[in-house]
């Protein structure tokens, strides 16, 4: 019998979340390729090792058991590959990290292209993922590392399997129609009758901005929900609304018609990398660290985080 590593991580992630279309989602698959890949590993041990219930599946006794090793299996090959790059001193490595637009497009073209001409041989792929999903995505072991974001008005449930550096800490900035705030600062309550642009209450960044409205005393009246910074930027710009941006979302292409308003009560968000603790010790992981930590520092920003 020949056991698949990438059919045994498909097997986990189904007795993780318990169908077949949240494991194909997380895994970054079609539902169907997942299906196929379960059968064939069935056939692959001569057993039945999950049965359907309704929308779920649950697995057999046997499909249980293999899973359990699944667990041990990969994790010792996890344990082999860093054993391996720390006796060779391994600076030749791929890893995969989950981004947003922002991260993408302000920090990784630097921190890449400088990483690449002093350790050639460390390759980062990136993937780009809602940031409210990146973490897990780390923890179930489909990235190596994954950007994440704590805001000063709601910080991130933290899960204790993995471990995060700080890399930047933003400030929070309104943008608003041109001329709407002729001051150039203004506090959060002082936009509060002014129609708003913001992303919806189920992301990070929008539930953390509904909550900093409301710690200033009012509900902002959202007249349209986009998730894009830029998107947003384009319907300030068209003098549609208000929103909120961050130091790297500022430097997306910034539509005409916007003005840039510093918050008087300032507003932070921490953006780190998470790895699995048992990364900790990878070199490769460190080195692109430092790399995303030093473009931060071109960019002006800190690395204190905003948490509380």
């Amino acid at each position: 019998m020949e056991l698949s590593l990438h059919r045994l991580r498909m097997l986990r992630e189904l007795h993780r979340r318990g169908t077949v279309t949240a494991a194909a989602a997380a895994l970054h698959y079609t539902a169907s390729a997942v299906s196929q890949q379960l059968a064939q590993l069935e056939r692959d041990v001569g057993a039945k090792l999950f049965e359907r219930l309704g929308r779920r599946v649950q697995l057999t006794e046997l499909g249980t058991l293999l899973t359990e090793h699944a667990e041990e299996i990969l994790g010792s090959v996890e344990r082999a590959t860093l054993a391996l790059e720390e006796a060779q001193e391994a600076r030749t490595v791929r890893l995969t990290a989950g981004v947003w637009a922002s991260v993408a497009s302000g920090l990784l073209p630097t921190a890449l292209t400088a990483l690449a001409g002093e350790h050639p041989g460390i390759e980062v792929r990136t993937r780009e993922l809602a940031p409210e999903d990146t973490a897990e995505a780390v923890r179930d072991g489909s990235l190596d590392l994954s950007f994440v974001i704590d805001y000063s008005d709601a910080p991130t449930p933290w899960d204790s399997g993995l471990e995060r550096a700080v890399v930047a800490v933003e400030r929070l900035h309104a943008a608003v129609p041109r001329g709407a705030v002729p001051s150039g600062s203004a506090s959060l309550d002082d936009l509060a009758e002014h129609p708003w642009i913001l992303a919806g209450a189920k992301s990070h960044f929008g539930r953390a901005m509904r909550t900093a409205c409301r710690r200033h005393g009012f509900a902002p009246k959202i007249n349209h929900e986009v998730e894009e910074q830029s998107t947003a930027m384009a319907m300030v710009g068209a003098g549609l609304g208000v929103t909120l941006v961050s130091d790297l979302g500022l430097r997306l292409l910034r539509p005409p018609g916007i003005d840039v308003v510093t918050l008087t009560t300032p507003l932070l968000r921490t953006v780190s990398i998470a790895y699995r603790r048992t990364a900790f010790r990878r070199p490769a992981l460190h080195l692109v660290i430092d790399a995303v930590r030093a473009s931060a520092a071109e960019l002006g920003l800190g690395t204190e985080p905003a948490l509380p």
